[in-house]
């Protein structure tokens, strides 16, 4: 049995007909005929001197040697396809894929977007809104921007300004709710898409943070960030609203921040891509103009007082 590897042809059609575990699905996959994609998994079959599935009247199954050949047949291919996509990538100037989670996407990022496109009609930007971490070596994104810590080991990182929150209400409800105080009495919206950070930066932390000997039981529970403030914009609360997800809003007045105290958190939204990918014209382009986004609205932080979380009282 030789130590070369066989075709490569060969091994794409054991990979796809153990996954499919048919060699018709197999072969529609692959757009060969099943006679054809039969005759390149017997060739690896003499290439290997053993068979690696066994025939059967409507189907086939993997014999031993198929099924430990078959986990490293399906990385390498993973590995080949996202290499490859990732040339692409590198060659093509004209197009760039962000991911970034939902909220940021709705509340900060598609507002600004009409600013970028005007001053880089050649760029075709596209984007990915999920909560997943995206790979950026395997799957197709050149971009990523999340928050968090920040665990980015062997990608190139920009960390931006970290995040405060703030008590947001309809400025009907701000009428009503004078005081921090007053919020004791108030419909409360609750964000969990932050519960992760820790110190929590929640309700009860904010009112120790006021002074205010208060811990909320009630109010709605949102697990993304923007219906939370979606929410608050609809007037069915009070919202403690991150401050990425509130300056629309408050800038054209939906929101008011009424008690100029926030909390701010231990994470903070971070640029992420492949090492030296920054230097590619269209990723230069888009970090530069969302850094600058963000310096235009530094000045907003000026207004409040804000309190470290590590430095607010515990419970």
């Amino acid at each position: 049995m030789s130590d070369y590897l066989p075709p490569l042809t060969a091994l794409r059609a054991f990979d796809a007909a153990a996954r499919h575990m048919s060699f018709a699905k197999a072969a529609a996959e692959l757009h060969v005929t099943p006679a054809a994609l039969s005759f390149q998994i017997k060739s690896l079959e003499e290439h290997l001197g053993r068979p690696l599935f066994r025939r059967l009247n409507r189907a086939v199954e993997l014999t031993e040697a198929g099924q430990a050949l078959a986990p490293g047949a399906a990385e390498g291919f993973a590995m080949l396809q996202a290499a490859w996509r990732t040339v692409r990538r590198q060659e093509d100037g004209s197009s760039l894929t962000v991911t970034a989670g939902p909220a940021l996407t709705a509340k900060w990022l598609a507002p600004r977007l009409y600013e970028f496109a005007r001053a880089h009609p050649e760029i075709d930007l596209k984007f990915s809104a999920t909560l997943r971490n995206m790979d950026l070596e395997r799957d197709d994104v050149d971009v990523a921007i999340r928050f968090g810590y920040g665990q980015d080991d062997g990608l190139y990182s920009v960390p931006v300004r970290k995040e405060w929150l703030t008590p947001v209400m309809t400025p009907e409800l701000a009428d009503q709710f004078a005081t921090p105080e007053s919020l004791m009495n108030a419909p409360l919206i609750h964000d969990e898409s932050i519960s992760f950070l820790k110190p929590p930066c929640d309700w009860p932390a904010w009112f120790r943070a006021a002074e205010v000997e208060f811990v909320p039981t009630h109010g709605a529970h949102f697990s993304n960030a923007d219906h939370a403030i979606d929410a608050a914009v609809a007037g069915v609360g009070v919202a403690l609203g991150r401050r990425a997800m509130i300056l629309k809003d408050l800038s054209e007045g939906r929101l008011v921040a009424p008690f100029k105290l926030a909390i701010e958190t231990k994470g903070r939204f971070r640029f992420l891509c492949l090492p030296g990918a920054e230097q590619r014209p269209q990723i230069a382009a888009f970090r530069d103009w969302f850094l600058s986004e963000i310096e235009k609205t530094a000045h907003i932080s000026d207004e409040f007082r804000i309190i470290p979380i590590e430095k607010v009282p515990g419970p």
